[in-house]
């Protein structure tokens, strides 16, 4: 390690004795001259010297999905024995047409060598009929000299992906399949977010996975290519009809960490294969990618209709059926609970009803269902109970005779029918109270009545007695009750438009919650700094520390830059003391994350100055 470090060290400052800087300071945008609505393409501002203070365009007519992201690049081309070493950096947003037209992107600017130095405006048609391939070209503007790309992306569209997976393509009719989203990826990627579920016609669904659950992730080797497999979806379908079923794709959207390489070339081997190592050349872009599944289609075959039950309501799998009742000897009006249990695993939630005949001389009610059900990755399995509540007016012997459940057994390929014992009750007669009938709380659709119960005893108690003739209607309470609702809409009315015109005024709203979003964002930098996420914790850092100064003084993001901090805090009445604190802070964000030394020590110094200077800045304002 210690002599790579010395040749390291040996070369750079050979090249530095002989590198020449002839060349002028230039920002360049590119982006595809021509585009199609709904395209994701890729606009690159390049600097061809070391640079600080980028500034970008303010991009209206196109949707900012990211960016700026920061790369940098080396190249190393030896001439007549003269070796030329060229650094260059690259800004890059990636952007998506939304409406046709041609447009321009404004310039960029950015400080070089002491100077301000400004882009060329960026071109771009939007119009119909465009393939959304190809490489990004050069676009018109103020300044056409052409400029190289700072990398190519080595990922490609193979590198992340999502498949729909189903266990069975050939069911029967209400028998359970289960459909399985994979994502497959080379790269890392992170914020996995389905943007459009797929929808079931056809089919009646249930979620096996739960909202909070962690992925499951495998390898897998494909083409010779190992992936990263992760089930982000699991559903159980059971069809409700037969045919042909098409599950539409399911759409999510990511952010894809793809490497980018520049290869240099020089005409020397040893420095060819030095320089191009990954040491010096290497990176890596985070790119938005919208993924969609591949549509499934389902051939899903009718139950057969020979030996096919008179009761049979449409259950398939695997099932038991048990009944039991909670008296056999009672007396009139007194209740008896009839209770019904299927269990097993297949379509079970759709089981809603029983064939039960009951005595004509019974008085019965809906029954209550209660559902256990237990969501597998394997299937739906569990049980349904039906409990009926029953009530005989007359005295005698009844029988309810037995309840028949029919179903389409999956293992043995054939419908089978279970029975429940048959029921012989007594009914003695009754004193016509029924007092335990009052205390059942089975019964959801009615209120139990009673046959010959129409005649109503005498009210009896204190009545509240008026005099003749006194009305509601025209007396002090009426009025006073008709008059307050009409100025509490009226003060409702005034408040309402109070607060709108509060909202609209977008300065005032962004300066209240100014601070808010900015400890929002130190509180995620505070997330990536425990994960180690360095690139992230610097991002959000950034963002809390520019975006606060924005919000809180009006100012927009594209007119502040470190050195334009000082001016634009003094003009807002800034103590001095606190601006030089705010913009040391701002470059100690700015240096630390190429900085030298222990990034974790770099990250907590780094998050305790940000959080120091937006708690001093907001209570020097108070």
């Amino acid at each position: 390690m210690l002599k790579r470090l010395i040749v390291v060290l040996f070369v750079l400052f050979a090249l530095y004795t002989s590198v020449g800087f002839s060349q002028d300071v230039q920002l360049t945008g590119q982006a595809k001259q021509v585009v199609s609505p709904g395209e994701t393409f890729t606009l690159v501002y390049t600097l061809n010297s070391q640079g600080s203070g980028f500034q970008g365009p303010r991009i209206q007519s196109f949707d900012l999905l990211s960016g700026p992201n920061t790369s940098t690049s080396s190249s190393i081309r030896s001439v007549n024995g003269r070796t030329t070493m060229t650094i260059t950096y690259s800004f890059t947003y990636l952007l998506q047409a939304n409406r046709e037209g041609t447009f321009d992107i404004p310039a960029a600017t950015v400080t070089a060598n002491g100077k301000q130095v400004t882009s060329n405006i960026v071109t771009v048609k939007v119009a119909k009929g465009v393939a959304a391939s190809g490489t990004p070209g050069q676009s018109g503007g103020q300044n056409r000299s052409a400029a190289p790309r700072s990398g190519a992306e080595s990922g490609n569209i193979n590198d992340v992906y999502v498949k729909a997976f189903a266990s069975n393509s050939n069911p029967i009719q209400g028998e359970g399949i289960v459909v399985t989203y994979k994502v497959f990826t080379k790269v890392p990627i992170a914020q996995i977010n389905i943007s459009k579920l797929s929808s079931f016609s056809g089919f009646w669904s249930q979620n096996l996975m739960k909202e909070n659950d962690k992925l499951p992730q495998t390898t897998q080797i494909i083409d010779g290519e190992q992936y990263v497999v992760a089930d982000i979806r699991k559903i159980a379908l059971f069809p409700l009809k037969s045919g042909s079923l098409v599950i539409d794709p399911l759409e999510l959207s990511c952010v894809a960490q793809v490497r980018r390489q520049t290869k240099t070339k020089t005409g020397d081997p040893f420095f060819d294969d030095f320089f191009n190592d990954s040491f010096f050349n290497s990176g890596v872009a985070n790119v938005e990618k919208t993924l969609k599944s591949n549509p499934v289609t389902i051939n899903v075959r009718p139950l057969p209709n020979q030996s096919k039950p008179v009761d049979f309501s449409g259950a398939v799998g695997s099932f038991t059926f048990t009944s039991e009742i909670d008296k056999t000897r009672l007396k009139t009006n007194e209740a008896v609970t009839l209770k019904c249990t299927i269990s097993g695993r297949g379509n079970i939630q759709l089981i809603d009803k029983m064939n039960v005949i009951f005595p004509p001389d019974f008085e019965s009610y809906d029954p209550k269902v209660t559902s256990n059900i237990q969501t597998t990755a394997s299937g739906i399995s569990g049980n349904q109970i039906f409990e009926y509540l029953l009530i005989p007016r007359k005295p005698g012997k009844f029988t309810i005779k037995p309840i028949l459940f029919s179903y389409y057994d999956l293992d043995k390929k054939r419908y089978e029918t279970l029975t429940s014992p048959e029921f012989n009750l007594d009914v003695e007669k009754g004193s016509g109270e029924a007092g335990s009938i009052q205390s059942y709380s089975g019964a959801n659709k009615e209120d139990i009545k009673y046959i010959g119960s129409d005649i109503r005893h005498i009210k009896e108690g204190v009545f509240e007695l008026k005099p003749v003739g006194s009305k509601f209607f025209g007396s002090f309470l009426f009025w006073l009750l008709l008059i307050i609702p009409v100025f509490c809409f009226i003060g409702f009315v005034v408040l309402w438009r109070k607060m709108a015109a509060r909202r609209s005024d977008t300065v005032l709203m962004k300066n209240l919650r100014a601070t808010k979003t900015a400890r929002k964002r130190l509180h995620s930098a505070e997330q990536f700094q425990k994960t180690g996420q360095q690139d992230d914790f610097y991002i959000a850092i950034s963002q809390a520390i520019w975006g606060y100064l924005s919000d809180k003084f009006g100012i927009a993001v594209s007119e502040l830059s470190i050195d334009s901090v000082h001016e634009a805090l003094r003009q807002k009445s800034v103590e001095e003391s606190l601006i030089n604190q705010f913009i040391e802070t701002l470059n100690n964000t700015e240096f630390a994350r190429f900085a030298p030394g222990e990034k974790t020590v770099n990250m907590e110094r780094i998050y305790n100055e940000a959080l120091e200077v937006i708690s001093s800045m907001e209570r020097g304002l108070r």
